[in-house]
């Protein structure tokens, strides 16, 4: 069925999708049920997407807010859930804005020491984990939209090979710090890097030099949590891409997932803007 499915994989457990925006979740889920798999939602509040939820009947969904660590771990329970996964993003600012965290989630953030996206989605992963339920790769169901090593979409422009190692050079260096997953360089040039903004944004910054060979760069973190962290390539990205005048990426394989990889590549073809994929 994929092969982020651990090996004592029982299908006859439900699976919860913790499902957050976009068309990552819904995607999980349609993959997820051409397999068999015994669903349930648990609804992020103000994130997940209104056409998934109805997708639910009501017996099988249900709502937490982001923040409500011990309401979640007692939804999973009451679903009977033997594994969980967690796709789609969460918006940024309510890590820091607006939180209203329950007992549960005060006594985790007590314990970490630094509080940033990958600290308090870890720390909820492993409260997860800890209550006995397996919480799965979230590329699990995915692998035919992983990006694949080499040339899958023919642009218009042309990458020299230095420019290119240097753009890979710098996105490494970026994730590695956990600034971001995702560079723009031109020519040997750092145009912009992505950071708590997303890539989106970042493109469109990008954009805004008028540079010519432009690539953007998108890598997977060096120690990557892929319980909740996997950078992701869509359409929205891909226009975003062409409104900025950027005509070539490179995403890494095996570890960027193109959303709906088939239409986003018919796309990119019509645009003229390449896409490839590296192994490091």
């Amino acid at each position: 069925m994929s092969r982020f499915l651990p090996d004592t994989f029982d299908a006859s457990r439900p699976l919860a999708l913790i499902a957050g925006q976009g068309n990552y979740p819904i995607l999980l889920a349609e993959r997820a049920r051409k397999a068999g798999i015994k669903l349930c939602l648990i609804e992020l509040g103000g994130e997940t997407s209104p056409e998934l939820i109805s997708s639910f009947s009501e017996h099988l969904r249900t709502t937490v807010k982001v923040g409500q660590v011990g309401k979640l771990l007692k939804e999973l329970k009451n679903f009977n859930a033997g594994y969980a996964v967690m796709a789609g993003q969460v918006t940024p600012g309510k890590l820091f804005r607006g939180l209203l965290p329950d007992l549960k989630a005060i006594r985790m953030l007590a314990g970490l020491d630094r509080k940033n996206a990958e600290t308090i989605f870890g720390a909820i992963g492993d409260e997860i984990e800890n209550s006995g339920i397996h919480l799965l790769d979230a590329r699990v169901f995915m692998d035919e939209d992983l990006a694949k090593e080499g040339l899958m979409v023919k642009g218009k422009e042309k990458i020299e090979p230095e420019h290119l190692a240097h753009g890979i050079e710098i996105a490494r260096e970026n994730a590695r710090l956990d600034v971001g997953q995702g560079v723009v360089v031109s020519r040997g040039t750092v145009l912009a890097v992505e950071a708590f903004e997303g890539t989106n944004a970042m493109l469109e910054r990008a954009g805004k030099f008028g540079a010519k060979n432009s690539l953007f760069v998108k890598l997977g973190k060096p120690k990557q949590d892929t319980r909740f962290d996997v950078p992701v390539f869509g359409m929205q990205t891909l226009e975003a891409m062409k409104e900025a005048n950027i005509g070539s990426t490179v995403l890494e394989s095996d570890s960027v997932l193109i959303l709906n990889r088939k239409v986003v590549e018919k796309r990119a073809q019509h645009l003229g803007i390449s896409l490839s994929g590296v192994t490091l």
